[in-house]
């Protein structure tokens, strides 16, 4: 059971102090001499992932101690809590419940007393036809054209879901259907979106849950001017837009017919929500069927994460792994590389689910965190990433442990791509584990003044993930396994991992600074004086040559 002291002070977390000093000297490479199958031991595989964490600076006591410390958090308990509908989003008063989004028609999950699996169908079923009638091309424009390109327009969760989706599952989707990705308050995103692309052909998807998004409507706002400058009748509108959005008056005033409207509830965040209306884009790129596999793969994930034991827990694994290295050795990174190139924006998605989630420092009672919470995630695909970051992670001074994602078949094959691709994610994680003495380094012939600098102390942890074949339903899955690792940590760490409210002060400010940048005189402006001269210095800069 969960205990009330906090963190640092409970037993776990302090035999954890102590085993780190005890250990922390230890090296991969005499783990692996003294256990010739920890390779072969330190492994877990379920729902179609492999998961090989030999190479962590960990023993059996370790792990062992990991688990101990998610017992002693209540992680079980929350992980329930979560699966139950309870309102776990606390400073939101909210239910948390993506899990419920990629659920079967005949499970049951209660918020307030009611079944949302229903309404989860019923909004799935809703995409479905829309996605279908637009890829049969039954779904005409205003002017009786067929619609050749969707543009989704939203930020945050609302786009970055989407655009890595689309991206990853490429291969799938139709390729008579050009797609387009709008978030970026800068006018160059939509104007470098849509300059190629016809506006009795397109249609607009804007994703935005209260229809008040500020750089979301800004966008709309130009897409929908951009479309009359050339359909040149408002009633175009309604044939040229469909909104993912729960606020039906916005939706209306803005010209779109409701009936063209899908929604979603308050117990699903943005960064949670890809597999929900949000995901409407990727449902019309690769199909109602595809999508249905996707959602299949989260839930593949979620059951596992729900029901397996946490030493046999893959998002569990990666959660703890992460916690052992934050907090302990110090590590303030975690690099993830898929070794796909369809997974190009998969890093980048990541990095607002982790770090928007975990990014807090005040637990869950509103005390002060005393420890390291959410490490930035970053990386990019292999084998780009060698040629760019790798001499930090090999040579550098910072501990960077990593998770390589790999997969054993191609999507495109094409002659020795592949097993090169692959034999390089396998070979990192070896030069980071082991790396290179310097007795290695001189036997092969090294002058002496060069063997410090091709020396390579090695000792590096890395995870190494393996699937089949990267189809909708392993992405469904490789999403659910980073959502639960995030959840375990934020749960060990006693904060709230489903609010944001770090981003609502920037957000707050811009709006007050808007007003005082479009003025022509010199309002009294009451901001610090650095951005009070900044402003003015934007003025003097924008109106020079006008």
């Amino acid at each position: 059971m969960a205990t009330t002291l906090p963190l640092t002070q409970r037993p776990a977390w302090q035999a954890l102090e102590a085993h780190y000093r005890k250990t922390k000297g230890l090296h991969l490479r005499t783990l692996f001499a003294e256990d010739p199958r920890r390779g072969e031991r330190l492994t877990c595989e379920a729902v179609g992932l492999y998961l090989d964490y030999s190479k962590n600076r960990i023993t059996d006591e370790t792990l062992r101690l990991l688990v101990n410390l998610a017992n002693e958090c209540g992680l079980a308990e929350r992980i329930a809590a979560m699966f139950r509908g309870d309102k776990i989003n606390v400073t939101e008063n909210r239910a948390v419940l993506h899990v419920a989004l990629r659920a079967p028609r005949d499970a049951h999950i209660y918020v307030d007393g009611a079944d949302v699996i229903p309404e989860v169908h019923a909004v799935l079923d809703k995409m479905a036809a829309f996605a279908t009638r637009l890829r049969a091309g039954e779904w005409l424009g205003y002017t009786g054209r067929r619609i050749r390109s969707v543009v989704n327009v939203g930020i945050g969760g609302s786009d970055l879901g989407p655009v890595m989706a689309y991206e990853a599952l490429k291969s799938y989707s139709a390729r008579d259907l050009t797609f387009r990705f709008v978030s970026n308050v800068d006018g160059t995103d939509f104007a470098e979106a849509t300059r190629d692309l016809d506006p009795a052909e397109t249609l607009f998807i804007v994703s935005s849950k209260t229809f008040t998004t500020q750089e979301t409507m800004t966008n709309a706002r130009t897409a929908r001017a951009w479309c009359l400058r050339a359909l040149g009748d408002e009633q175009a509108i309604a044939r040229h837009f469909v909104a993912v959005s729960t606020n039906a008056v916005e939706v209306a005033k803005f010209g779109i017919d409701t009936a063209n409207m899908v929604g979603f509830w308050d117990w699903v965040g943005g960064r949670y929500s890809m597999d929900s209306a949000i995901g409407l884009s990727t449902m019309i790129a690769i199909g109602p069927d595809n999508f249905r596999a996707l959602l299949d793969g989260f839930h593949a994930m979620d059951e596992h994460f729900r029901t397996a034991p946490f030493e046999r827990n893959l998002p569990a694994l990666l959660g703890l792994l992460t916690i052992w290295y934050n907090c302990f050795f110090g590590a303030q990174t975690v690099a993830v590389l898929p070794y796909d190139q369809y997974l190009k924006r998969f890093p980048a998605y990541l990095q607002q689910l982790t770090m928007e989630s975990n990014g807090k420092s005040t637990t869950l009672d509103g005390a002060v965190v005393t420890y390291q919470t959410s490490p930035v995630y970053w990386g990019e695909p292999g084998t780009n990433g060698q040629h760019s970051f790798y001499q930090l992670i090999h040579q550098g001074t910072k501990l960077i442990p990593c998770d390589f994602i790999g997969f054993a078949q191609a999507l495109n094959p094409l002659g020795q791509h592949h097993d090169l691709l692959m034999s390089n994610v396998f070979a990192q994680a070896e030069a980071l584990a082991f790396g290179k003495t310097a007795e290695q380094v001189r036997a092969e012939g090294t002058p002496e003044w060069l063997v410090p600098h091709r020396t390579f102390e090695g000792n590096r942890p890395s995870n190494v993930l393996l699937g089949e074949r990267l189809t909708p339903a392993m992405l469904g899955k490789l999403v659910a396994l980073y959502e639960h690792s995030v959840f375990t940590q934020g749960a060990i760490w006693n904060i709230d991992p489903f609010d944001q409210w770090g981003v609502e002060l920037g957000k707050m400010l811009a709006r007050r600074i808007v007003p005082e940048l479009a003025s022509t005189d010199q309002p009294d402006l009451k901001h610090d004086n650095s951005t009070n001269t900044l402003i003015r210095r934007y003025r003097t800069l924008r109106n020079t040559g006008r």
